[in-house]
């Protein structure tokens, strides 16, 4: 058997498949664990050392449904249920 080209043929069966929570192609099936993200741990799978990944994923980068209000809302006291006066023209 040769180390080359016979070799590659031989390879059949996939060791990883599509993650639920990051979408990408790395939950390994017999570990049951993603090498991407870390599902099924409830935290996300981050390290210091890579500084291009964390900013690829943190926040910002989706939908902020919850964050893109609050600095809004910080600002005028998080008042809820008030209308705001009319002003008088001059």
């Amino acid at each position: 058997m040769t180390k080359g080209t016979t070799s590659f043929g031989r390879r059949h069966s996939k060791s990883h498949t599509t993650c639920r929570r990051c979408g990408k192609v790395s939950y390994h099936i017999q570990k049951a664990r993603c090498a991407s993200c870390g599902y099924p741990s409830p935290r996300m799978r981050t390290y210091n050392w890579a500084l291009k990944a964390r900013g690829q994923r943190t926040n910002g980068t989706g939908r902020m449904r919850y964050l893109k209000t609050l600095t809004r809302r910080f600002k005028n006291g998080f008042r809820e249920g008030t209308q705001a006066k009319k002003q008088i023209t001059k």
